[in-house]
């Protein structure tokens, strides 16, 4: 899709409780992923960041705040912020900003502290379309435990089939040295942790870490004449859909439908092509979905799909194989961390469980309430 693109740097902050500011992680994981590739600072002519929170360390003009910090002055930039999809979503603009000349070496950023740094606790006006969700309370967990709710009265999903997604992530940190939930996992610990909003435990809830990552994107050209092997974008899709529950015309689907058709379509592939796959887990139910919406198994037929061990280290589609979100880390918008692991991947560098003959690595982020979605096929070049 991008003939010219390559990314070819990439590092993952092992910080998972961290003392210092977000712009010190940032500035640690951009000069650990230039130096895996071989380039410095003064190389760099594209920034894409999304900074805009207190636990990122940032306000309005995201890019220009840490583009300062870090002593850049980039020609090309993007500091869109659409959640947890944000850096996967940036990966494709800078791709298509190398091939179209724009830009020659691309550093795509994330980092945050929410340990030490809070996330506001509002994302919108309690007017408008707000004035119908805000005042009465607006968090992640209840939300995404109303459309697992609605998943499990459409198809008989269970908490069983759940819980075995925690259990597969909990299984791939085992010898991350970084992951810091390594112990091993079972179905009824997930379901008899306590509720945070029904149907999700605890145990089907993600990590709040701090942490960072960052790739390096630059053009085949230049690829050449560096430090490591480079990863080519086969295919990239994006789309986004509503902000609010009270706006969406079926709890049963994501905006993944859309932005995983273009990829697969983009690159002329088929599910049944991709190696492993990194997917987006704030909470055991985003996965799940993701596997139908992607066109792993049909649309509500996530739960057995899963049961079948199908996720496993060793099934047919292994997924998250860092930990993920759910064993690995998740300070705010992780998939900057999905598109490291799925590069480690095609590279044989997973600090968890490395899936043997890699061809092709699938990595999808969803940003605020199955908001926004972003899919991105890698492979090596």
């Amino acid at each position: 899709m991008f003939p010219n693109a390559r990314i070819v740097g990439a590092h993952e902050s092992p910080r998972r409780k961290a003392e210092v500011h977000p712009y010190v992680i940032f500035h640690e994981v951009i000069s650990a992923a230039l130096n895996d590739a071989g380039l410095t600072f003064s190389d760099v002519d594209g920034l894409c960041v999304t900074a805009g929170d207190m636990a990122e360390g940032g306000c309005a003009e995201d890019s220009i705040e840490v583009g300062d910090y870090l002593g850049l002055r980039p020609t090309f930039f993007d500091s869109t912020d659409v959640g947890g999809c944000s850096a996967i979503y940036q990966t494709g603009l800078a791709a298509a900003a190398i091939e179209a000349g724009l830009a020659d070496v691309v550093v795509v950023a994330y980092a945050a502290a929410p340990r030490r740094f809070p996330f506001a606790p509002e994302v919108a006006w309690p007017i408008g379309p707000g004035a119908y969700e805000m005042p009465y309370g607006y968090a992640p967990p209840p939300a995404y435990a109303l459309f697992a709710q609605r998943h499990m009265h459409e198809f008989g999903t269970t908490r069983e089939q759940l819980a075995e997604i925690a259990v597969t992530c909990r299984a791939n940190a085992a010898n991350n040295p970084h992951a810091p939930k390594r112990e091993p996992l079972t179905i009824d610990e997930v379901i008899s942790a306590p509720m945070i909003a029904s149907p999700l435990s605890k145990l089907d809830c993600c990590l709040v870490t701090d942490s960072g990552g960052a790739i390096v994107l630059t053009s085949k050209e230049r690829a050449r004449d560096l430090n490591r092997p480079a990863v080519r974008v086969l295919g990239y899709g994006a789309y986004h859909s509503n902000v609010f529950l009270s706006q969406q015309s079926d709890l049963t689907l994501t905006p993944g439908v859309v932005s995983g058709k273009r990829a697969f379509e983009r690159a002329g592939l088929a599910p049944t092509d991709v190696s492993v796959a990194q997917l987006y887990d704030a909470f055991t139910i985003t996965p799940l979905m993701a596997l139908e919406d992607l066109g792993f198994c049909k649309k509500g037929e996530g739960g057995p799909f899963v049961e079948s061990g199908a996720i496993r280290s060793d099934g047919s589609i292994p997924i998250n194989t860092d930990g993920g979100g759910l064993s690995s880390n998740h300070p705010g918008k992780r998939g900057v961390f999905a598109l490291i692991e799925g590069i480690r991947q095609l590279r044989g560098e997973s600090p968890g469980h490395q899936v043997s003959d890699v061809d092709v690595s699938l990595v999808h982020g969803i940003g605020g309430f199955f908001s926004a979605a972003s899919t991105l096929l890698l492979a090596k070049d």
